[in-house]
């Protein structure tokens, strides 16, 4: 292939240049995006960040925050991975209808999500009383809320990218194999799940980024107990609230969650179908 050929190929990739009228609304919009983190970055005590990172309260925080992110993953995964497949298969109104169920955590604020799973599962609820009388112990305020709290703001994440997936793959491949003989199971494992991967990767790393980022459920349903229930965001949200060290300690924690932010980026980047070329 020729230069002029690939050079006429990225115009028509690129399409045609907007309009000079928005430019400058496009400008501030990436300016309101970047200037907090930039202001952010430059708030930093860098001369102590490695400390403020590596004290107790921290190290605490941040293994809370990875070892129940990959739970509350782990439990999306189970259970969003069959749902997104009723999504994708069934009819149009209950596919509509369960679409909108799945989709209610991303418009519904946290606070009101934590105080839901309260009732639900608080000790005075009739199933957080009988949970508590088979196990000796309540729900709420234990490591088990973060993961649930952290599970429930997150699993939409993963059904719909999962779902948006296996919906644009379409059924033809799966109607193949089973006209050769393919059972239900075979056909879900050989054919459904690897053509969807590339959705199931970019679910997953978005799903434990916003698990792994909540905040306002976890802090009504799990409580904010250092070495217990605290994870990054309530520690930062902690240390932001106290006096002299504690912001420095703020701060860097942020800057911590905004490196992994920016890891998750990048690796959607890598796995969105066609991204590398």
């Amino acid at each position: 292939m020729t230069r002029t050929s690939m050079t006429r190929m990225r115009q028509v990739d690129t399409g045609a240049a907007p309009p000079f009228l928005l430019v400058a609304p496009a400008v501030l919009g990436i300016l309101l995006l970047a200037l907090p983190l930039i202001s952010l970055l430059a708030r930093a005590s860098w001369s102590t960040f490695w400390t403020d990172i590596t004290s107790t309260v921290a190290l605490d925080a941040l293994r809370l925050s990875l070892t129940t992110g990959l739970a509350a993953t782990a439990l999306c995964i189970v259970l969003g991975l069959p749902l997104a497949l009723l999504i994708a298969r069934a009819g149009p109104r209950t596919s509509a209808l369960l679409r909108a169920l799945v989709a209610v955590p991303l418009v519904l604020p946290p606070m009101v999500g934590g105080v839901a799973l309260l009732f639900l599962l608080g000790r005075s609820s009739p199933l957080g009383g009988l949970i508590a009388a088979w196990f000796g112990t309540g729900i709420p305020f234990t490591p088990v809320a973060v993961v649930l709290a952290q599970a429930f703001v997150a699993l939409p994440f993963l059904v719909l990218a999962v779902e948006g997936t296996i919906r644009s793959t379409g059924s033809r491949h799966e109607r193949t194999a089973a006209t050769l003989g393919a059972s239900p199971s075979t056909v879900l494992w050989r054919v459904t799940l690897p053509l969807a991967a590339p959705g199931i990767v970019v679910g997953v790393i978005l799903c434990f980024a916003r698990a792994i980022g909540e905040f306002g459920a976890t802090a009504l349903f799990a409580g904010n107990a250092p070495g217990v229930t605290q994870t990054m965001p309530l520690a930062i949200y902690t240390a932001f609230n106290g006096a002299g060290a504690g912001r420095e300690t703020a701060v860097a924690l942020s800057i911590l969650l905004l490196g992994t932010a920016v890891v998750v980026l990048l690796l959607v980047r890598a796995w969105r179908p066609g991204a590398l070329r």
